[in-house]
Formats: structure tokens, sequence, C-alpha cells
């Protein structure tokens, strides 16, 4: 299927997620505030980066355990969005990046 995740985690180890509104006043997930402080405003918020989920020193999402999403049922719609396998033109980008970080493995 076109619309599955692999769970290979290397779109984890890749790309910076932004949280949309909802997710980000929820306070549910740990996020640039660290770096940034609290932000209150969402808009301020986007502006500065504040509302991209917290990485760890090597740039991977926090939430990656070894190659696995340790929030995979609950992630935000980001992630929800993008499968590594989408036909979907908008994507080609990133997947073309996964595919290529995949052949250096």
């Amino acid at each position: 299927m076109d619309d599955q995740c692999d769970r290979c985690g290397i779109c984890c180890k890749l790309f910076f997620i932004n949280l949309n509104e909802e997710e980000y006043i929820s306070g549910s997930y740990k996020t640039m505030n660290q770096v940034y402080g609290p932000v209150d405003n969402f808009e301020d918020a986007e502006l500065c980066g504040a509302n991209i989920l917290e990485t760890k020193e090597d740039n991977d999402c926090i939430y990656l355990k070894g190659i696995e999403c340790s929030i995979h049922n609950d992630r935000p719609e980001a992630c929800r969005d993008f499968f590594c396998r989408s036909k979907d033109p908008k994507w080609k980008r990133m997947i073309d990046m996964i595919n290529e970080a995949k052949s250096k493995q």
C-alpha cells in the first residue's frame, strides 16, 4: 500500500516536524521550546521554530528510539500525512532523500 509507514526511521532522522496549532497548544509533545523558551502565541512559535519537535544532539527526532517512533500511534499530523512510498508528487523530494539515505545503509 502507498499509505503505510515502512517504520524504517529514516524520515525521523532527516526532517524536522512542525506541529500544527492544536498539537503545539496541547503541550503533548516536546518541542524546541527548550531552545527558545516558552512561546504562548502559535504564530510567534511558527516564526521562531518553537513549534518544531525537539531533536536529539544528532538531530534525530526526540521520539525516535532505535529505528522506531516511540509515539507512532499518537504521532503528529505531519508524520501521519507523510508516507515514503507515496506516489503524491508533493512528497517526491523527501522520498528521494529517504531513498538516497537507504541506499547508503
